[in-house]
């Protein structure tokens, strides 16, 4: 299960923003819409999702009508607040969004769109299990207005996927990928590296399929242990073995130079495209702070720095909807220094890096140390920014600790 909600201060029951709010409508809008059902559980999820045994109270068949009622809240609340602005990128996460039938992906996107509109060339992605993509649903999304999907391949070896939980077959990948391609849609490829048992190998093999398939881009994730999942618990009983530092870092040096070498360059510590084109947008909008709303269970959302997060379960979700209340559990507005530091964390992780400038002129000494140690790029500090090495993407925690703390 996933854990716990942040603590914060109680949200309104009308979803109402603050007066005073510093709302800047020339900020770019997202959307983000959670579908949190999985046919199951991966062991090392720890994401807002639910099995069809775990929802009590909710059904998939109803959750979007439940969600576009949400929508038209965020319309009411954003069109009082002076707020509403179209949608520069919307994403369907999950969960499995491609469990829902395409047809209610598409009537939840039309939703949205009626409400906040969507900008020339928005960017519109649903992330897909390669078991759920076939040429018709693809297709059917396509017609809806999504350009984008995210599959998530994980690993082409079959021990591997094993170790993950991951139910797809490696050839489901490939036929996902050409029912997409043959939609007219973008297609992003997903990997995680550092599963029990894999070796060094194993994910080369995987990173050689992943560029057989011709995507455009490719995000590789090391396997981060969360509390409270099932491989957490594995390898506390000690039935599996702890992932292996130094081997994720011979990962992640093996995929960045196999990838630069097939045309792919990297924009995010874990995320590479072949053109600034193919970037995903939608994160880079997280990453640099922008403003999205979060629908769906559990989705949390940001607007001129004031954040809040929906309640999780799905039966919780559609009782405040159905009452004409807003399903925020709570709200928060970081002061200067919470968000200073969050903007380090993230703007330190993608390629443009962060302004010198826009540290705190205390920090600003330790950049020479970071250049020394060769986690920053000299060239690029001499322009005035934070740009990450090779050695530094690797030690990026390192780097956000030395700017913050």
């Amino acid at each position: 299960m996933a854990g716990l909600l942040p603590l914060g201060d109680p949200a309104p029951s009308d979803g109402r923003l603050p007066g005073d709010l510093p709302i800047d409508t020339a900020v770019p809008f997202s959307a983000y819409l959670h579908v949190p059902f999985c046919r199951v559980r991966c062991g090392y999820c720890d994401f807002n999702t639910y099995t069809s045994s775990e929802l009590r109270g909710a059904t998939q068949d109803a959750y979007a009508d439940t969600l576009v009622g949400e929508i038209a809240l965020a319309h009411r609340v954003l069109s009082e607040a002076g707020a509403l602005r179209p949608m520069d990128t919307v994403f369907f996460g999950g969960g499995t969004p491609t469990l829902l039938p395409a047809g209610d992906l598409g009537r939840m996107l039309d939703a949205a769109a009626s409400g906040f509109g969507l900008v020339d060339g928005a960017e519109v992605t649903v992330e897909a299990n390669p078991d759920t993509v076939t040429p018709e649903v693809a297709r059917t999304l396509a017609a809806a207005g999504v350009n984008r999907l995210s599959i998530g391949m994980q690993s082409a070896v079959p021990h591997v996927l094993a170790a993950l939980d991951r139910t797809h077959r490696p050839d489901n990948v490939r036929t996902a990928v050409a029912a997409a391609k043959d939609a007219g849609l973008d297609v992003s490829v997903d990997l995680i590296y550092g599963a029990p048992g894999e070796s060094l190998g194993d994910w080369e093999a995987s990173l050689d399929a992943a560029l057989a398939l011709e995507s455009d881009h490719i995000s590789a994730y090391a396997l981060i242990i969360e509390d409270g999942t099932k491989l957490a618990r594995q390898i506390r009983r000690g039935e599996v073995p702890t992932p292996d530092d130094d081997l994720q870092a011979d990962m992640y040096e093996l995929a960045d130079s196999r990838l630069a070498s097939a045309g792919f360059e990297w924009y995010e510590v874990s995320n590479w495209a072949r053109t600034t084109a193919d970037r995903s947008r939608h994160n880079l909008a997280y990453w640099r702070g922008s403003d999205w709303w979060g629908f769906g269970p559990g989705a949390h959302s940001h607007v001129a720095g004031l954040r809040w997060w929906n309640v999780k379960h799905p039966a919780a979700y559609a009782q405040r909807l159905a009452a004409s209340e807003s399903p925020a559990a709570g709200t928060e507005r970081p002061d200067e220094e919470s968000r200073m530091l969050e903007r380090i964390l993230l703007q330190s992780r993608i390629r443009e890096g962060i302004a010198i400038d826009h540290l705190p002129s205390a920090k600003r000494t330790r950049v020479a140390g970071l250049i020394a140690d060769g986690l920053v790029d000299p060239a690029a500090a001499i322009r005035g920014r934070i740009q990450l090495t090779l050695r530094g993407r690797l030690l990026a925690d390192a780097v956000v600790r030395e700017l913050a703390d």
